[in-house]
């Protein structure tokens, strides 16, 4: 196979706003130029940034945006510094473009870019759900946008990858059939790496009992991660005398509220690099997702990389890596008497704890390493 392609990599939302999208792509690209490629990224200048720099040796640019939704929609002002970053990116040679999400404009433009370079093109949906703003009427508004918007995008890329198989099915709602399954994986190397050095202890900085066990969730705080319902359960538990912790990582809408709910027993720690996260995992019992909505969590796959074993709800990508009940317990939803019973259970289970850890770090070698992903997309690239 020839090396030495040049990717494009469309996201509208782009380090430092933190999430499994943002993750994904800076981690394939890591793993495509280790390979021998070359990767740019085009996203959105949501913080008002350089409009080009290298971040992480990864050509960055960025475009200017009206920051709709509190910045979680960022939609392209077509300025002169918007057709200044095209002009460049229409002289590059580029061999494929990939756009990460359906139903932003800026993924229009990446879809309508490769069409016009005659670059092969495909998109990678990471949903599994409409995406919700907890209002009625704006959500129906919101869904209509996003069925329309969905049609116009297939009139410019026909190509379509999941990132789990439940985001392939949920592409059939759109009537989109998938190409195949280009996996959120993790670098294994670099997180034995990180646990091998890392000398934090958050159970020693937050004075966390030696025979306690510790809950862990990372990620963006927001409703639809399943939150409230982890907080009420964690108190619940609490007064039934039952020896957790809960150590709540990460920012978002909910930190407020989070500070708000924080105990002994209950430590929101704020957002943490990928070191501390790892630092944090290992030293975690449980790693708890009670969430609604999820493509494949890129925290899942971390925690169990770190000797988590896992609690999570029925969405995304959750039942294709805890195949079955001895790797990790998959929850229907989120419900506080089902999450309540679920964490019982594994608190008191340390056997089942330890089997779980050690079947789900074997099938993440197997089947959830960037290695493989970007193998995969070099071989799409090769496609006629």
């Amino acid at each position: 196979m020839q090396k030495g392609k040049t990717y494009c990599i469309f996201a509208a939302q782009y380090f430092p706003h933190l999430g499994g999208v943002e993750r994904y792509t800076y981690n394939l690209a890591k793993q495509l130029i280790k390979d021998g490629n070359r990767v740019m990224i085009v996203t959105s200048n949501v913080y008002h940034l350089k409009e080009y720099e290298l971040v992480n040796d990864i050509p960055v640019y960025r475009i200017p945006c009206y920051n709709l939704l509190e910045g979680r929609y960022p939609v392209i002002k077509f300025n002169k510094d918007f057709w200044k970053i095209h002009r460049v990116l229409k002289r590059k040679q580029i061999d494929m473009v990939i756009v990460n999400t359906r139903f932003y404009l800026h993924s229009l433009y990446g879809m309508i870019f490769a069409k016009r370079k005659k670059a092969k093109c495909i998109t990678l949906d990471h949903g599994t759900s409409h995406l919700s703003v907890h209002n009625r009427f704006w959500d129906t508004i919101g869904e209509i946008f996003e069925h329309a918007f969905t049609k116009i995008d297939y009139l410019f890329c026909k190509e379509y990858y999941g990132v789990s198989k439940a985001c392939n099915k949920w592409l059939e709602h759109f009537h989109i059939k998938a190409k195949g399954v280009l996996y959120n994986s993790i670098d294994l190397e670099e997180v034995e790496e990180i646990k091998a050095r890392v000398t934090t202890s958050y159970r020693e900085q937050y004075h966390v009992p030696d025979d306690a066990v510790v809950i862990t969730f990372t990620g963006r705080l927001l409703k639809e991660k399943g939150l409230p319902s982890l907080l009420n359960v964690m108190d619940r538990l609490h007064k039934e005398g039952i020896n957790a912790y809960l150590f709540i990582a990460g920012d978002g809408d909910m930190q407020q509220e989070i500070e708000k709910r924080k105990t002994d027993y209950i430590m929101p720690v704020g957002r943490l690099d990928f070191e501390h996260i790892v630092a944090l995992l290992k030293e975690s019992d449980i790693f708890c997702l009670p969430s609604f909505s999820e493509g494949f969590s890129t925290s899942i796959l971390e925690a169990s990389a770190c000797g988590c074993y896992i609690v999570t709800t029925a969405r995304g990508g959750a039942k294709e890596l805890l195949i079955n009940e001895d790797y990790g317990c998959v929850i229907p939803n989120n419900e506080e008497e089902i999450l309540y019973k679920a964490l019982l259970e594994t608190i008191k289970d340390s056997d089942k704890r330890k089997k779980g850890v050690e079947l789900t770090y074997k099938m993440i070698e197997d089947h959830f390493t960037w290695k493989i992903v970007a193998k995969q997309v070099e071989a799409i690239c090769e496609e006629k």
